[in-house]
């Protein structure tokens, strides 16, 4: 008998400029909000993304942008910035989102590194832009995001253009090239906390993939009925990728531009019924200072995506106070950044509140898509126990398998797997939990100290905003704890009330052997404590002469 192995279903390619078409055609009159530099709000649809993001592909391939090229981008969370999401994937040329809170010498730095042959300014950047144009030879036309008249004429870039202008004099109607879904469509830069930042390159499959995944009910689960903010920079991971899936579904998506304070985020929040958000833990202490110091309720508000960092145990009850579902989630630049995410399964949901709490602080399980595992010292891979930590490695069609030009080498194992960096355990549910970065954690007298879980105790304390512990040298145990807080406006605490705080909590010699209280967390471009400044400053305080 004849054997049949060829399915029969047709082949398109997952490309973004389907995801963009379906919400002009499916989603045409659902609005994207954004707040520009003056605090206005400007609104649009998806309709309108979809004319203006074809407008400016034209512009772009009029400018000689072709397939291959990489175009930067040095802006905000706003309806331009969205634009370029799509209009230069849509050619077949790389969007480089340049985070442009990173220090000068790292901007200038990535630029080169990615060869960007166009770069697209913020208002509020070109001074920035201005300052290192002599530095970034292959930028060979810089491009500022608004109208001609909307800032100063710059002086140092050249023969200037302005987005509007520019895709003003261009049709809203293209055919759109027949690009390989395996084409390279965006590239995000890691921190670079150590060493140099290194470029992850994103594909169209892994985007789509990725889209779709966050998109699932037991993921972000988001639909056309939601309203979606993210407060997670575009230049951070692609906003987690909210801006393609979103699209996707046809989610009305809401902007925050510059304005990431208390204040603006929750007039947001209220006044276009946001339902979902997403962000670092910090943000959100901000808007719940705002809301709870003027009496406000959360509104619409169903549920919060909180990664980056670990989510503290009082910001997820004061945010179940207001009626809203903080989601610990956990990815990072390589993974797009959906790895893990703690939403309950049918054991989970069945047990008694306290114990499904604690499992839902963890950093989550694996959605569809990745595969996970824990490497111990001696190699062996741990088993599902929740106390078997080694280094987490992990797998999937939206994980990176190397970096741009090659920086770092070979990373993947011989069966694929990407080393995170993160140090942790997967429990006999399925759920992982990250214990601290490779970088973080403490050896204290040959036994590991998690800093992550210090932190979460400590900030549990009705008093404090924010805490960070880092290692600090020993002479007789190598390594201790040294625990920094910030305190909430008004709140006082001294190092006696923190200690007793911690006391009964934890193994008596996990105890930080001091505590520091400081006005202002050193954070990293992306909102997360910069542990390694406060590490490096304060790694002989036990010792200084040392």
């Amino acid at each position: 008998m004849a054997k049949i192995n060829v399915g029969l279903m047709q082949e398109v390619s997952l490309t973004i400029p389907t995801l963009l078409e379906h919400a002009a055609k499916n989603h045409a009159t659902t609005e994207i909000v954004a707040r520009l530099q003056d605090t206005s709000i400007f609104r649009y649809t998806y309709e309108d993304l979809a004319n203006r993001s074809r407008q400016a592909t034209n512009a772009l391939r009029r400018l000689g942008v072709e397939y291959g090229d990489v175009v930067g981008t040095l802006a905000w969370n706003h309806h331009w910035h969205m634009e370029c999401f799509y209009s230069i994937p849509g050619i077949g040329a790389v969007c480089h989102t340049v985070n442009p809170r990173l220090f000068e010498d790292q901007i200038v730095y990535i630029i080169n590194h990615a060869q960007d042959k166009v770069l697209m300014v913020d208002q509020d950047f070109v001074a920035l832009a201005e300052n290192i144009s002599d530095k970034i030879p292959t930028v060979q036309q810089f491009i500022i995001l608004g109208k001609k008249g909307c800032v100063e004429s710059p002086t140092r870039l050249g023969d200037v253009l302005y987005y509007d202008d520019i895709i003003a004099a261009e049709s809203d109607q293209i055919d759109w090239p027949n690009i390989d879904e395996r084409t390279a469509s965006g590239l995000c830069y890691t921190s670079g906390t150590t060493g140099n930042p290194k470029g992850v390159l994103y594909s169209h499959r892994s985007t789509v993939l990725h889209s779709m995944a966050i998109a699932q009910p037991d993921n972000l689960s988001l639909s056309a009925l939601d309203c979606v903010m993210p407060a997670a920079p575009l230049y951070h991971a692609q906003s987690w990728g909210l801006p393609y899936a979103a699209c996707m579904v046809g989610s009305k998506f809401v902007l925050p531009g510059r304005h990431l304070d208390g204040k603006h985020l929750l007039e947001l929040i209220r006044n276009e019924k946001v339902t979902t958000g997403c962000g670092v833990p910090t943000i959100w202490t901000l808007v719940l200072g705002y809301a709870e110091s003027n009496q406000l309720d959360l509104a619409s508000l169903k549920s919060l995506l909180i990664g980056g960092t670990a989510l503290p145990t009082n910001i997820r009850n004061r945010l179940r106070e207001k009626g809203v579902s903080a989601v610990q989630i956990w990815g990072m630049t390589e993974t797009s950044p959906l790895g893990t995410i703690g939403r309950a399964t049918r054991e989970v949901a069945a047990m008694s509140e306290q114990s499904r709490d604690a499992q839902l602080l963890k950093q989550g399980r694996l959605p569809w898509g990745v595969e996970m595992k824990i490497v111990l010292d001696d190699g062996s891979i741990a088993p599902h126990d929740g106390i078997s930590t080694g280094d987490i490695w992990v797998k999937g069609p939206w994980i990176a398998k190397g970096y741009l030009h090659g920086d770092g080498g070979d990373l993947l194992d011989s069966n694929g797997f990407f080393p995170t960096g993160d140090v942790g355990h997967i429990d006999e549910y399925g759920y992982m939990k990250i214990t601290d970065r490779s970088k973080d954690v403490i050896k204290s007298g040959g036994e590991w100290i998690s800093s992550i879980d210090i932190e979460d105790v400590a900030s549990n304390h009705p008093a404090v905003n924010m805490a960070a512990v880092v290692a600090s040298y020993s002479e007789k145990w190598d390594e201790r704890p040294l625990l920094f807080l910030t305190l909430k406006q008004g709140a006082t605490l001294d190092k006696k009330a923190m200690l007793d705080h911690l006391a009964g909590k934890m193994a008596s010699w996990w105890i930080p052997d001091d505590v520091i209280i400081i006005t202002e967390m050193p954070m990293t471009a992306t909102g997360k404590i910069r542990k390694l400044s406060l590490r490096e400053e304060y790694w002989n305080y036990f010792h200084p002469s040392a």
